[in-house]
């Protein structure tokens, strides 16, 4: 398996309002999200970040999604970079994130076909592709209910469609699963591991252990920004649970920075 993402160097500092300041009780001005981080992804293979609230996991994944710019470093993702080529790199990839909401007002009948139009994608392969995905993920029974009257796991449903209108190769999902009860959290979940069947190449983020035993071929630790360990989950989880791993290792990484 090639290469398809990789990440060197990313920095990320945010400035504080003096709420913020107020709220994390902290006379600094800076908040360094992410560190000097740098990983590689796998053509079909699903890697996982891993790592606590705060870690720099969202901030990382929208740096790759070309939401945010970092500071320092870049990433190529198929070719192309992060940094220079945006707009390349959005053509190439599905982004998910329970933070970025779908529009109220409207349908998911309207905003599949909205997004379809975004990517330039032929109306008859957008109706093909709408109705396999509306029928797979139970949306179609939805597809002319406004947002805002949909539950939170329809939404979520529809969002991960949507999110992948334009049948990318590169999936970006951040906390797929947050949020979710058990029955919409199995449909996600075996849709990534469908996904990668196809061939296709899935960075998730999640603090959840399991999830990331289940689907993940690899995995890293981030632990206040930085890469701590980046490997297999066979050798990361040799000798004990993926949970032993990462609780040994933020113990260390805290030991160090006492």
């Amino acid at each position: 398996m090639g290469v398809i993402l990789n990440a060197e160097g990313l920095k990320k500092t945010f400035r504080l309002t003096a709420k913020q300041q107020k709220l994390e009780k902290t006379k600094d001005k800076y908040r360094k999200a992410v560190d000097d981080l740098s990983f590689e992804a796998y053509e079909g293979e699903i890697f996982g970040l891993l790592g606590p609230n705060g870690a720099g996991k969202t901030t990382t994944l929208r740096m790759l999604a070309t939401l945010i710019k970092p500071d320092e470093g870049d990433a190529i993702i198929d070719g192309a970079s992060i940094k220079n080529e945006p707009e390349i790199v959005r053509s190439k990839i599905g982004f998910l994130t329970s933070e970025l909401k779908l529009e109220d007002f409207f349908t998911p009948n309207y905003l599949f076909d909205f997004f379809a139009k975004l990517h330039n994608i032929d109306p008859a392969t957008s109706q093909r592709r709408k109705s396999e995905m509306f029928k797979k993920f139970g949306v179609d029974e939805f597809a002319e209910v406004k947002v805002t009257n949909l539950s939170t796991g329809m939404k979520q449903k529809a969002s991960l469609v949507i999110s992948v209108v334009h049948d990318p190769n590169i999936i970006i999902f951040d906390e797929p699963t947050n949020g979710l009860d058990v029955l919409t959290a199995k449909v996600v979940t075996d849709f990534l591991l469908e996904l990668k069947t196809q061939g296709k190449t899935i960075i998730v983020s999640t603090h959840i252990f399991s999830l990331v035993e289940k689907i993940c071929d690899r995995a890293g630790i981030i632990i206040d920004g930085s890469m701590v360990v980046c490997d297999s989950l066979k050798n990361l989880t040799a000798e004990k649970p993926l949970e032993d791993v990462f609780f040994d290792v933020y113990a260390q990484k805290v030991g160090e920075a006492s």
